[in-house]
């Protein structure tokens, strides 16, 4: 057994692409190897912004031999079938072997394939990986062919055994496989060779280069952490900048600084977005003030000087930045207070979509709508129609035009200066919500009013112009609006109609479509809360499955019967009575499905799955008109027994017709206690 260190050093590689590179570089390699029959015990990749590392314990140190039987034409065959048989297996005539057959005799060829040592294999797959790499982006440089993400200037490629290290042999457009790479770009920036990945890893820590961006974030968390609770600050969490950032330095110095106080007074949204797009700074709160107040850079060295000077120049460029931003609000507050009646016109201008006009056309639906959902809701029509109306105005602030993952929360901020109450402020904030999986969703019921009138006014007109989500193409986010309308009905337990009410705006949208729609994703919305796609459609067959709360109540109760021990047996006494149901009505040319009698039962089986049906049955609709559906599976449970017990004992097709008919109207009678939940047939198994 052998070990395996692969480095591919190269100019900076973006800080977004290294995660996936890690990855691609890992699987493209062990695959590689596996295929070509070799095995190992464990493998690792790692990234620097300057190289690509990958480790391979436990390696075997040659593929093994294989033999492979092959059949080929008949002995008698022509001769241009026997030539093209040889030359796919590689073997001569007298090579091959003549054996007996179902129509006579029967040419065969075993194939031997000596194994191949590891050194061999590596060279293969590491040169096929590095020429089909698969970056999102990539260069050529110089004469050369090879396309890299940034220029590649050494690759390390090493087996280690007991015997010792060698160098796995291989060229890639000039660029000879070796074992040397160099530590930190200005603070170690010689070369060093390396034997194996322990010296490999503790020579680059020597040579100020932490290669594991784990733990990179790490010390930049905690050290970050560590300044600003020295200042009686806390650091606001930001896992995906500080990703980004563990992807920009080798050797993470970070350096806290305070922000001016003529800044202070800008929302702290503003300032923590302008620190993290401009310049990659983590922002740094005050506890006691709420306020932003302060910053954390990441140097990629350390300085005689402990990072005063680098401090400073990061400082110049925030103030910069900062001014700009101040100036933007400041010219957005006169406008608020004025009224943003310019924001408002100048809507009119601008193209929400060619068929479905312009952004101040779609506002008007949405605060039309807002004012018919709010009711149902329990929102004041008035003041969701308000809030809808100025809720996407701050798309025209000069402050959302530099930064314009501030919608929204800029919207807030501005209406509260145009003199709107504080709900109708929020709701100007909150009507984009939820975007993600993991977004809030808002509770307010003004906020719910216009986030739920934003979506579905964006769903339902562009399904009556037919522009609907196709395969993996979705270039208007509908299917992410239907689910933000879905966790809005579930989160807020909105119990209406909302499709009705939304397709008076559009004569042409087929609501029932859309509805579909909505089932789709509810589908995947659930899956992952453990419901089976069978189950849901189980509950989506009941009536009333345009109530969103009530299908996923029905669902949820009829997932968790589903995984009790009398749910899977009791579904198949339900299938058992409608499939034999289904099969004698299409026989006799009649439905079954009245007038079961006890008096014709003739076992006791037969009278105590009469018994329990008629305390099953008025228990189940009970539950289910109030919407109890655990306690609907719990009375559809107490079937079990009996129908087992019936179905033991019980012959359905027997030759007194009166006995048959009886027991078939009692089959149906089961069928009918299992609709009044749902829709068994659909559930598999």
């Amino acid at each position: 057994m052998s070990d395996l260190l692969i480095e591919l050093f190269s100019e900076e590689i973006p800080a977004r692409l290294q995660g996936r590179a890690r990855e691609d570089l890992k699987k493209l390699v062990t695959d590689g190897l596996v295929e070509a029959g070799l095995t190992y015990a464990s493998a690792g990749s790692f990234s620097t912004p300057r190289r690509l590392t990958l480790t391979v314990e436990g390696l075997s140190a040659q593929s093994p031999t294989t033999r492979e039987e092959r059949k080929g034409p008949r002995t008698d065959a022509p001769d241009a079938a026997l030539d093209g048989f040889l030359r796919s297996t590689g073997l001569s005539k007298d090579q091959l072997e003549a054996r007996d057959d179902k129509k006579g005799q029967v040419w065969f060829a075993t194939i031997t394939k000596a194994g191949r040592p590891a050194a061999e294999i590596v060279a293969e797959v590491l040169e096929a990986t590095i020429r089909n790499f698969p970056w999102a982006k990539s260069m050529r440089w110089g004469s050369g062919n090879l396309r890299w993400v940034r220029p590649l200037h050494s690759i390390i490629c090493i087996l280690t055994d007991e015997a010792g290290a060698q160098i796995v042999p291989l060229e890639v457009e000039g660029i000879a496989s070796g074992d040397t790479t160099r530590g930190h770009r200005f603070m170690a920036p010689d070369a060093f060779s390396v034997t194996g990945f322990d010296d490999y890893a503790a020579k680059l820590r020597r040579a100020k280069v932490m290669l594991d961006s784990a733990e990179r974030e790490a010390a930049i968390r905690q050290e970050a952490a560590n300044l600003a609770f020295a200042r009686g600050w806390e650091i606001v969490p930001d896992d995906g900048l500080l990703s980004e950032v563990a992807g920009l330095v080798e050797w993470p110095v970070p350096l806290m600084g305070a922000i001016e106080e003529r800044f202070l007074a800008l929302p702290p949204e503003v300032l923590q977005t302008s620190m993290k797009e401009h310049q990659k700074f983590f922002s740094a709160k005050n506890p006691k003030t709420g306020r932003i107040e302060g910053f954390v850079t990441v140097a990629n060295i350390e300085t005689a000087d402990h990072g005063e000077t680098i401090l400073h120049g990061n400082q110049k460029v925030l103030a910069a930045r900062l001014s700009d931003a101040a100036f933007f609000w400041d010219l957005d507050l006169r406008e608020a207070k004025s009224g943003m009646k310019d924001w408002e016109k100048g809507l009119e201008s601008v193209t929400f979509q060619s068929k479905l006009g312009s952004q101040s056309d779609r506002i008007a639906r949405i605060a039309a709508l807002a004012r018919e959902i709010a009711p149902l809701v329990g929102a004041d029509p008035a003041k969701a129609e308000e809030a809808a109306k100025i809720a996407k105005l701050d798309l025209r602030s000069a402050m959302v035009g530099e930064f314009p993952e501030l919608q929204g929360t800029m919207g807030r901020y501005y209406a509260l200066e145009a003199g709107h109450s504080a709900d109708v402020a929020d709701a100007a904030r909150d009507h984009y919500s939820p975007l993600g999986p993991s977004d809030d969703v808002p509770s307010a019921p003004v906020s719910v009013a216009v986030a739920l009138a934003d979506k579905l006014d964006t769903l339902t007109g562009f399904w009556a112009i037919d522009e609907k989500p196709t395969g993996s193409k979705d270039p208007f986010a509908l299917r992410r609006a239907a689910l933000g309308v879905i966790r809005l009905v579930l989160g807020n337990g909105v119990r209406a109609e909302l499709l009705p009410v939304t397709g008076k705006a559009y004569a042409g949208a087929d609501t029932a479509d859309l509805l579909t729609f909505f089932h789709d994703r509810l589908k995947v919305f659930l899956k992952d809360q453990g419901i089976r796609h069978d189950i849901i459609d189980a509950a989506i067959a009941m009536e009333g499955n345009d109530d969103l709360v009530l299908l996923v109540n029905r669902a949820t109760a009829l997932s968790d019967f589903m995984k009790t021990e009398d749910g899977p047996n009791l579904l198949q006494g339900i299938k058992r009575a409608s499939n034999i149901l289904a099969q004698a009505e299409a026989k006799d040319g009649v439905e079954y499905s009245f007038g079961a009698d006890p008096k014709f039962a003739e076992t006791d089986q037969e009278r105590a799955l009469f018994a329990a049906l008629s305390t099953a049955e008025p228990a189940i609709k009970a539950a289910v008109k109030a919407e109890d559906f655990p306690a609907a599976m719990a009375a559809i449970a107490g079937l079990r027994a009996p129908i087992d017990a019936f179905f033991e004992a019980v012959q359905i097709n027997t030759e007194n017709q009166t006995v048959r008919r009886n027991r078939l109207n009692l089959l149906s009678q089961i069928r009918a206690a299992g609709a009044l939940i749902a829709d068994f047939g659909k559930i598999e198994g």
